[in-house]
């Protein structure tokens, strides 16, 4: 199947730049998948939509504020993002001076100026990094030393590695994170979850919609363009995910009832599609999923897709084509640039049941 495909023409102000004002006002496409029909919609509205029983899936993974601005030894600013922790669990004490260590796999700019043995300076100096190898890709191994607890370092001198396509700068943080983001480990957003506000998980649950989260840190590599003409050429990357016994048991007995399984976003799609055997069960676990949907999977345990309008060529969208039908995804597409919604990750949301 060749990527070409899957390519439609975005006209540029649709890209959005900044989140909306109330998350739940965002647009919602609804689209029957069977006929391709489409409604539309407001996200405050899903309450209205969905049927009690139905069955929630989110993903609670909360974005690190990966993006660390450093100084060379000579005066040259470098950009380091974090990618994964290389020594999960293992931190290293000086216990000199009780300056902690641990090591990530991060990309680098300019990477001229990181070579083995650099080192850079961050802020005050309260963190610094010392290149150790260079792995696939040009990417680096850095080993950061600090004082205190890393993520409370990050919180204070990174910034968010918003998607390349974003120019505008984030003036608020969190919202760039899920209302429920509890568990630290992304490098980008599980954008379909944005929408959510307490309330309306509040409304949701009140009116018998069962909701249960799993984690699926989300790589760099989801904003990775598809190079290879024929997709089935394409190397996936691969995620770490955690399916939590309760959530298990949730979805597995929505589905015994005959309930839907909805997937709020890609991610969540990807790991329970992972995990499921034959029947669409799935079990409490974690690895790591380089699972690539693309039209002609056969959907085992997911009765319904909630997520973003993605870029074109992209595998995100090769997702979606594969649920809902490549030719009812682009006439949605069609559809939502003709009537003006908003694109990508601040953008707009659809609902495929």
């Amino acid at each position: 199947m060749l990527k070409s495909e899957f390519n439609f023409d975005l006209p540029e102000h649709l890209i959005a730049q900044t989140p909306i004002e109330s998350r739940d006002k965002s647009r919602l496409l609804c689209m029957d998948r069977c006929t391709g029909a489409l409604k539309h919609h407001h996200f405050f509205e899903l309450p209205k939509i969905l049927r009690k029983g139905d069955c929630l899936v989110l993903n609670n993974s909360r974005v690190l504020p990966a993006r660390l601005i450093g100084t060379l030894p000579t005066g040259g600013a470098v950009e380091v993002l974090l990618l994964r922790e290389a020594n999960v669990g293992r931190r290293e004490k000086d216990v000199s001076n009780l300056r902690v260590s641990c090591v990530w796999e991060c990309i680098v700019r300019p990477g001229r100026k990181l070579g083995v043995g650099a080192e850079v300076v961050f802020g005050d100096g309260g963190l610094t990094a010392t290149v150790k190898s260079i792995i696939n890709d040009g990417n680096r191994l850095i080993e950061f030393t600090f004082d205190g607890i890393f993520l409370e370092v990050l919180e204070r001198l990174g910034e968010m590695p918003l998607p390349p396509y974003i120019q505008e700068k984030l003036e608020d943080k969190e919202r760039y994170q899920t209302v429920y983001a509890s568990e630290v480990g992304s490098a980008a957003a599980p954008t379909a979850g944005l929408h959510f506000t307490d309330g309306l998980l509040e409304e949701l649950s009140s009116n018998g919609i069962d909701i249960c989260y799993i984690t699926l840190h989300v790589g760099l590599g989801t904003f990775r363009p598809v190079k290879a003409d024929e997709i089935e050429d394409h190397n996936m990357h691969s995620e770490y995910y955690i399916i939590p016994q309760d959530s298990a048991k949730r979805v597995n007995r929505a589905k015994e009832n005959g309930n839907s399984i909805i997937a709020v976003g890609t991610t969540s799609c990807r790991t329970l599609e992972s995990c499921a055997d034959e029947t669409g069960k799935i079990l409490a676990t974690s690895g790591d999923t380089d699972i690539f949907i693309y039209p002609g999977y056969k959907f085992k345990c997911i009765d319904g897709l909630i997520t973003n309008f993605h870029l074109p060529e992209s595998t995100l969208i090769m997702l979606v084509s594969a649920f809902a039908g490549k030719e009812n995804t682009l006439n949605a597409y069609k559809e939502a640039i003709s009537m003006e919604y908003r694109f990508f990750s601040f953008g707009d949301a659809m609902l495929i049941v």
